[in-house]
């Protein structure tokens, strides 16, 4: 994979993939606010897949699992401006503001296609990527715009960037069936359900009377299934949609699981 990234800080980037296919399950540490200059994504969340392509700008909220599978299209590279809306940042943000924000449900995608006072704001990032010598003091005025667009746009933003909670203690066995697909340590699944590593596998194993790893291959085997069964889909995004790395992996697995690959179980039309 030939990736490049140009900063103008670390929490500005513009971030470019050349080869065919990148993958990656995340969890985002920060909310994310991503123009699209070229490519194609497709974000697997629990509550649904989003598609996003070239002039849309949307903002990812923190503490969010996602599956994010990157593409390049009609001949150019996967190409994205991104701008990290970090929890430090925010607060200062909203230190001298009068906002309470409501209680948090769990956060959607938003999307905001290709504002025109979004787009003039991130794009006028673009050429200063190239420069060595930057303007002090830059970055913080482009992120003050960007969210200062955002509040004049997304009435309900505040909500999302002026809550600064952390995940509390909550119901595992819910969490876990919404989230099995996320192939994340289990360390940060523990962190997202309010609960240290030793905690999280202890009472994993009191819920599901099995170890998160089995269980969660089992769910995600089956749940591939299910989409080859119903939704005939190909093996190839399947495999990455429902939480494996690699597809001679997910195969091998499959086969074992069910007595025969997906490929056999797509030819024989059931």
């Amino acid at each position: 994979m030939e990736y490049q990234a140009k900063y103008i800080t670390e929490d500005i980037k513009l971030s470019c993939y050349q080869d065919k296919f990148f993958k990656s399950d995340i969890m985002f540490e920060h909310h994310m606010l991503i123009w699209f200059i070229s490519g194609e994504t497709k974000i697997v969340r629990a509550e649904g897949t989003y598609l996003f392509k070239a002039g849309d700008i949307f903002l990812i909220p923190r503490n969010q699992l996602a599956t994010i599978i990157n593409y390049p299209k009609d001949g150019l590279p996967h190409k994205t401006v991104v701008m990290h809306l970090t929890t430090a940042w925010l607060r200062s943000f909203y230190a001298g503001l009068n906002v309470k924000p409501a209680t948090a449900n769990v956060q959607q995608i938003r999307h905001y296609a290709n504002h025109p006072l979004l787009k003039s704001c991130l794009a006028s990032l673009i050429p200063y990527f190239e420069m060595k010598d930057l303007p002090g003091g830059l970055a913080n005025l482009k992120i003050t715009e960007a969210v200062t667009i955002l509040r004049t746009i997304d009435a309900d933003i505040d909500n999302l960037l002026a809550n600064f909670e952390e995940p509390g203690k909550i119901d595992l066995a819910d969490y876990m069936e919404r989230n099995f697909m996320f192939n994340l340590p289990l360390e940060k699944f523990g962190y997202l359900t309010g609960r240290s590593l030793t905690t999280f596998k202890r009472d994993f194993r009191k819920i599901f009377a099995t170890t998160p790893q089995r269980w969660l291959t089992k769910k995600r085997l089956d749940l591939a299934h299910y989409e080859f069964v119903h939704k005939k889909k190909k093996p190839v995004d399947v495999c990455y949609e429902v939480g494996f790395e690699n597809l001679s992996h997910f195969s091998f697995a499959f086969k074992k699981e069910f007595g025969y690959a997906p490929t056999e179980l797509l030819a024989s039309g059931i």
